[in-house]
């Protein structure tokens, strides 16, 4: 079954990619009589590849610029000369700074929207009609939250429309949180229809069918965007709560959501792109970026309970190691704060370079990405049986940890509305489902857990900002080389947790947003909004409206 959902995959695969205009990423379908047009293409035969594809980007663009912004990755200075040294001294952040984001995702939005509009008169594509809205809902939020204003009331409309507006991001906000009401109303009247077609297992390369399992997610990714809306006022904040009442007994999700289509090692194109970016390729072979990155100082500090910088500014990791720091990164010979031996992380310290504090002089073997992140508690003994773990388990699409965390968060700001939900369990189920992921001892996490809730900031104690802050440091650790743009998103939201600059940055702040990729500028210059690298670093007209207060 699995090889036959690869080949769906990739048949659905090809023809979305010929869906989209190769000029802009949300337009048109080609005009080629001899070609299958887009409206004849089923949403079942779609949609794996859709959401296959997607997960590339999340997996490999997005891994890197969030990992890179929240100061859990540097670069190993001796493999590569000044590595990063864009993303550390944010010198350039311009039109081609991370264009891959927009330009990964929109087309893929663009399939989603595709598959929502196909003519479904007899109800067979209702399932797979109803995903489509989910994955539509779950990544162009990111587009919002990573661009502000974003084509889509009129875009993905192909030859009808090649330069479509630029929507208020507060309108598309409220757009996908009904697109989430909507797919959620069509699962439940599914069945209704005389026409009914179940929805078929292989064809889902997340739940496999579970229809439950995509409401859960849909309730999940709606508190989500209802959360980042936290600091919003007025009618904005009446909306916001009316829409939380609508979730006060939802189910969400609570388990690892994973996109498998039938990953495998018969080919580079075939292998899980989360290992095939950061580890090894199908031949067992150490992929670049392997080399390339290393855990951060900052990072690597963090989860050494403060033993190699001995700074105030960590003072609630002190003396707190964490265990899955040897799951997240490989340990090696360190030394702490005071010139001891130990072994452990050894980080290098953003945007400095040999000779410079924090990179390692005498010792270049750093920490790098450890087997926990592909393999999690599966027995290994080989980079063959690491890369044969991660196929199988699949790439996280949404995790466990962050659903918890979400909703422990919702309960602290929303008592009321989420009376039933015991935040602090909440809490520590996130940390420890993060920890199982990893495969970190189950023991010593539970033992993490209790010593890290009498340490206000780090666990569940103190007052409520502390406990906000709690939660963005553990969402910090939880999503590092899972989702760390979405740590990177919140960490604008909020403020938590502490996050240093790269010692060679030209700004004191990380940037709000990034600019409109050169693409845009190029293929649809009348709507594009002019944004310059400079006002992406200050709060204006231009940033993401949840954050503007």
């Amino acid at each position: 079954m699995k090889n036959n959902k690869f080949l769906i995959t990739i048949l659905a695969a090809t023809l979305s990619l010929s869906a989209v205009s190769c000029s802009n990423e949300y337009l048109d379908v080609n005009d080629n009589p001899n070609a299958i047009q887009a409206e004849e293409i089923t949403p079942e035969l779609m949609l794996p590849g859709a959401i296959t594809t997607a997960y590339r980007t999340q997996a490999g663009t997005m891994m890197q610029f969030g990992n890179l912004m929240m100061n859990s990755w540097a670069g190993n200075s001796y493999t590569i000369a000044g590595p990063y040294s864009r993303e550390f001294s944010l010198s350039s952040v311009d039109n081609t700074f991370y264009r891959g984001i927009w330009e990964g995702l929109y087309p893929r939005i663009a399939n989603f929207d595709q598959m929502e509009r196909f003519k479904n008169s007899n109800h067979e594509q209702d399932y797979y009609i109803a995903i489509a809205k989910i994955m539509k809902a779950y990544y162009m939020q990111y587009i919002v939250d990573l661009y502000g204003d974003a084509p889509y009331s009129e875009a993905f409309l192909g030859q009808q429309n090649t330069t479509p507006k630029y929507d208020n991001d507060t309108d598309i906000y409220k757009s996908l949180i009904s697109k989430l009401e909507e797919a959620n109303t069509l699962i439940d009247n599914a069945q209704s229809s005389t026409d009914f077609h179940p929805l078929e297992p292989s064809s889902d390369v997340v739940f496999s069918g579970d229809m439950d399992k995509w409401k859960a997610l849909s309730n999940t990714i709606k508190l989500r965007l209802l959360i980042r809306m936290s600091k919003v006022t007025g009618d904005l904040a009446t909306y916001r709560n009316t829409k939380l009442q609508s979730l006060s007994n939802a189910t969400f999700i609570d388990e690892e959501v994973t996109v498998n289509p039938g990953y495998s090692s018969a080919s580079d194109d075939k292998m899980n792109p989360f290992i095939l970016n950061w580890a090894r390729n199908a031949s067992g072979q150490q992929v670049s970026n392997y080399a390339v990155v290393v855990v951060s100082e900052h990072m690597a500090n963090s989860l050494e309970g403060n033993v190699i910088l001995n700074d105030s500014n960590y003072s609630k990791f002190t003396g707190l190691k964490d265990p899955r720091r040897s799951r997240l990164f490989t340990n090696v010979a360190s030394v702490d704060a005071s010139g001891n031996p130990f072994t452990g992380l050894k980080g290098v310290r953003q945007g400095n370079v040999p000779g410079q504090p924090g990179v390692p002089v005498n010792n270049v073997n750093t920490s790098k990405l450890g087997t926990g992140n592909f393999s999690g508690a599966t027995a290994i003994s080989t980079w063959g049986d690491v890369i044969a773990a991660n196929n199988a388990r699949g790439g996280v699409l949404f995790s466990r940890a962050e659903s918890n965390l979400l909703q422990a968060e919702a309960a602290l700001r929303w008592p009321a509305i989420f009376s039933t939900i015991n935040a602090s369990a909440k809490f520590a189920t996130a940390i420890t489902a993060n920890g199982a992921w990893l495969g970190a001892n189950a023991t010593q996490v539970s033992s993490y857990v209790t010593a890290a809730n009498a340490r206000p900031g780090l666990g569940w104690t103190g007052s409520d900002t502390q406990k906000i802050e709690a939660i963005m440091t553990q969402k910090w650790i939880a999503l590092t080389n899972i989702n760390p743009t979405e740590m990177f998103i919140e960490y604008n939201r909020t403020g938590y947790p502490f996050t240093p600059m790269a010692t060679t940055a030209q700004f004191p702040n990380k940037p709000y947003r990034l600019v409109y990729p050169n693409s845009e500028y190029a293929a649809n210059s009348a709507n594009v909004p002019n944004i310059s690298s400079a006002q992406v670093f200050v709060k204006n007209q231009f940033t993401p409206f949840w954050n503007q207060n």
